[in-house]
């Protein structure tokens, strides 16, 4: 267990600060015990098997729920299992009981394509303001990786929208990780509309952006004739090889604050951390053009740290960020571990 403070804030925009006191990681992992009966494969499967990672976080009813990324153990590798979404829920953020079955996993229905055999991965969630969730997650034919979308009134059952760029240019290229903006509304976070649209940080290497009228289909963000890349990644830094979306953006008075994930080059990277370990910073762009960068964290403020974030599936280190969620008056940050559990840091009790 680590007992200390993590972050020590570089910038006063930056949420935190977050700490792993009280917290002993990981809170969530594998559970080979549970099955069920996958339509795709027609047989019973051990679906969260071997991992259990990469959680979407969201406060209802006065619960945490998390929707986390499992594994079975059909394959092997990173890439090499099918995934499927699981819930779990919990009364303080930290101890967490699993529904029996997954959620949201490749069926006989119109996102089959995409889905099979690699399964649906990654998810992050944001609220509407009329109270239905959306989730964006990776759909994984393990040829090409597309961002897909669906929506569920009470997080159990959800409606497919297949992948989010339909009937774009890039609908058939590759695409990861949506990270819708969202604001604080009674505690909640739910999806915030800028100029009329919400907008969404996505994409795996640079990060680019999208907008939407109602969160499900999204039109690219172009600069001429390319997408436009709100980040990149620096030389020399925790980010030198790739950025990717964390949780949901968050609208604040300073601008609209990302925490995202960068991987470390196996060469001319930061010194601090090994070749290719993923750690967490975040970044400040204009409330009201989402697409311009203003200010970013010089360093990580999260990294692998514990056995379960360096010697798991992923063993270069991964804290893998993708839920936040403010609960009874602090932030709440969940990731994945490795490539195979879920861990989390929080900031202290009753900081806003």
């Amino acid at each position: 267990m680590f007992s200390f403070a993590i972050l020590l804030l570089s910038r006063s925009w930056m949420l935190g600060p977050f700490t792993r006191d009280g917290i002993i990681n990981p809170i969530l992992g594998p559970n080979p015990k549970s099955v069920f009966r996958c339509p795709m494969a027609k047989k019973a499967v051990a679906w969260e098997h071997d991992h259990a990672f990469n959680p979407a976080a969201i406060a209802r009813n006065g619960n945490i729920y998390l929707l986390y990324r499992a594994e079975d153990n059909s394959g092997s590798g990173v890439g090499g299992h099918t995934s499927r979404i699981g819930l779990a829920d919990s009364l303080d953020g930290i101890h967490f009981s699993k529904s029996k079955t997954p959620v949201l996993f490749p069926a006989i229905d119109t996102a089959r394509t995409f889905e099979w055999t690699g399964g649906c991965e990654d998810p992050r969630i944001v609220q509407r303001p009329d109270g239905v969730y959306v989730l964006t997650y990776t759909a994984w034919d393990r040829k090409t990786a597309r961002l897909c979308v669906a929506t569920s009134k009470d997080l159990t059952h959800w409606t497919k929208f297949g992948p989010a760029f339909a009937g774009s240019q890039i609908a058939s290229g590759w695409s990861k990780s949506g990270s819708i903006v969202s604001r604080i509304d009674n505690g909640r976070l739910v999806a915030a509309k800028i100029q009329g649209k919400y907008w969404m940080y996505w994409g795996d290497g640079v990060l680019k952006l999208a907008s939407s009228s109602n969160g499900i289909n999204w039109k690219p963000y172009y600069s001429g004739s390319s997408l436009l890349e709100v980040l990149k990644p620096r030389p020399r830094h925790f980010d030198s090889s790739l950025v990717e979306p964390g949780p949901p953006a968050l609208l604040t008075s300073n601008g609209i604050v990302l925490i995202y994930n960068g991987m470390n080059a196996k060469s001319g990277g930061d010194p601090s951390l090994g070749p290719g370990a993923y750690a967490a910073g975040q970044a400040l762009f204009d409330a009201r053009h989402p697409e311009k960068l203003l200010d970013r964290s010089d360093t990580y403020f999260l990294k692998p740290e514990g056995p379960s974030e360096t010697t798991g599936q992923y063993q270069s280190g991964t804290v893998f960020t993708e839920g936040l969620s403010f609960f009874k008056g602090r932030w709440l940050l969940y990731y994945g571990a490795a490539d195979s559990y879920v861990g989390m840091v929080a900031t202290p009790p009753r900081v806003r």
